[in-house]
C-alpha cells in the first residue's frame, strides 16, 4: 500500500506543477471531474487506515489517550473533525458495505458518505437491514444529484420509498437522531491569533442556531446607503453589539465577584491629549481613538501607581450617563441619533459631546445616544 500511495503521490505531484490554461474546456471540465473523484476515493482510504488504526489501539501505543487526540496531533484535525471521521469509518466497517464502495468508486463526497450512514444507522432502528440496504441503494442513486443538505433532508422520508408502512415512525426516530447529533457535535473553539484577534469557528445546535439568528439578523443589514461593510464584517459588527448589550444587562455571570467588564489601563494626562494607548487586562493594547471611544460609556477608577507600578490607591467610579439621565436620553434620542441608523437605545452607548476628559459636562445637553458603529 505504501508503494501505491507513494506512486498516487507522485502523480498528483506531476498534476500541481503542469499549467490548466492549455487545456481545452472540456479537458479542464474532465480534469476537474476526475481530481475531484480522487479526492473521495483517497478519502476512503483514510477512513480504512483510521478504522484499523483505531481497532489495533494504535493511538494508546503511540502515547495519546484516545484515537481522536491522537489524529489531532497527527493529522493537525480538531477533536470534534477526528471524531466524526472514527464514527464514519466504523460505520462503513460494520454494516455498509454499499456506501463503502459508494465512496471508494468516487461516486460519493465524504459529507454524502457520512449523511447516508446516518441515515442507514436510523433505518435499522426501525426497519431490517433489507430496509436499510434498500435505503440505502436508493441515496446512493441519488447522490449524484443532490448535495449533502438535500440528501439529509431526503433522508429523513427515505422509508417512504423504501418501506412505506413504517414511514413516519421511522422519520421520527430520524429527527431524534439528527438531535442526538447535533448535541454531540455542538461546540465553539476560540483561537488567539499573535496580533490578538480572535478566530471563531465552531459547530451550534439548532436551537442555539435559532437564537443566534434570531439576535444577529436584525443588526447585519446595512445602517445606509452609504455603509461599506461587506456582509461578514457586519456580522461581526453585530456580534459586538450583542455583547455590549449582554455586558450592559448586569445579569452575566460574576467574574471574581465583579461583573463582566474589560480592564483597560491608561495614562489619564496622555488621555486627555488624545495620545494615550491603553493596556487590556489580557495583555494587548489598544489605540488612543479606541481608548477614547470606549471611555464613553465606561467606569474610570483612577488608580494611583508607585514607579514600579504598584497600586497604591484607586479611587471611585464618576461621571457615567446612567439612571434617570440615561432614561432620559433614550426618551429624546430614541435610539441611535446618527443621521439614517434604526439601533435602538438598548444597542446604543451615552456618549459626552464634549468630552468628559476634555472638560465636558455629564448632562443631557452634553449627551447623545450612538450604536457601536456610529460611535
Amino acid at each position: 500500500m505504501l508503494k501505491e500511495l507513494a506512486q498516487a503521490d507522485d502523480a498528483i505531484a506531476a498534476c500541481v506543477d503542469a499549467p490548466a490554461w492549455p487545456l481545452p474546456e472540456h479537458d479542464l471540465i474532465a480534469a476537474l471531474d476526475a481530481a475531484h473523484r480522487l479526492r473521495h476515493r483517497l478519502a476512503a482510504v483514510t477512513l480504512a487506515l483510521i478504522r484499523e488504526a483505531d481497532g489495533r489501539g494504535t493511538a494508546r501505543t503511540q502515547g495519546a489517550s484516545n484515537t481522536a487526540v491522537w489524529l489531532r496531533e497527527r493529522l493537525r484535525l480538531t477533536i470534534p473533525a477526528a471524531r466524526r471521521l472514527i464514527d464514519l469509518a466504523t460505520a462503513l466497517d460494520t454494516g455498509n458495505p454499499g456506501i463503502r464502495q459508494a465512496l471508494a468508486d468516487g461516486h460519493l463526497s465524504l459529507d454524502q458518505a457520512r449523511v447516508i450512514a446516518d441515515t442507514a444507522d436510523t433505518v435499522n432502528r426501525s426497519a431490517d437491514a433489507e430496509t436499510a440496504d434498500k435505503a440505502v441503494g436508493v441515496l446512493v442513486g441519488w447522490a449524484s444529484q443532490f448535495d449533502p443538505t438535500h440528501l439529509r433532508k431526503l433522508g429523513t422520508r427515505i422509508l417512504d420509498h423504501a418501506a412505506p408502512d413504517i414511514a413516519d415512525a421511522a422519520a421520527q426516530a430520524a429527527l431524534d437522531a439528527e438531535a442526538r447529533r447535533a448535541t454531540r457535535d455542538r461546540h465553539l473553539t476560540l483561537s488567539e491569533q499573535t496580533d490578538g484577534r480572535l478566530r471563531l469557528t465552531g459547530t451550534l445546535d439548532t436551537e442555539t442556531a435559532a437564537l443566534f439568528r434570531a439576535a444577529i439578523d436584525p443588526l447585519t443589514a446595512p445602517s445606509g446607503p452609504d455603509d461599506s461593510r461587506s456582509p461578514g464584517q457586519r456580522r461581526h459588527d453585530a456580534l459586538a453589539d450583542i455583547c455590549r448589550l449582554a455586558v450592559r444587562t448586569g445579569e452575566l455571570t460574576d467574574s471574581g465577584g465583579d461583573s463582566a467588564q474589560i480592564v483597560i489601563t491608561t495614562n489619564y494626562d496622555a488621555l486627555t491629549r488624545r495620545l494615550s494607548t491603553g493596556a487590556l487586562d489580557i495583555g494587548l493594547e489598544l489605540t488612543p481613538d479606541t481608548v477614547r471611544r470606549l471611555a464613553c460609556d465606561a467606569s474610570i477608577l483612577p488608580a494611583v501607581l508607585s514607579g514600579a507600578g504598584q497600586v497604591l490607591d484607586v479611587g471611585r467610579q464618576r461621571r457615567l450617563i446612567t439612571g434617570p439621565l440615561r432614561r432620559a436620553l433614550a426618551l429624546r434620542d430614541r435610539g441611535c441619533a446618527f443621521p439614517g441608523c434604526d439601533r435602538p437605545p438598548r444597542w446604543c452607548d451615552a456618549h459626552h459631546i464634549h468630552h468628559w476628559a476634555d472638560g465636558g459636562t455629564t448632562s443631557l445637553g452634553n449627551a447623545v445616544l450612538l450604536c457601536g458603529h456610529h460611535h
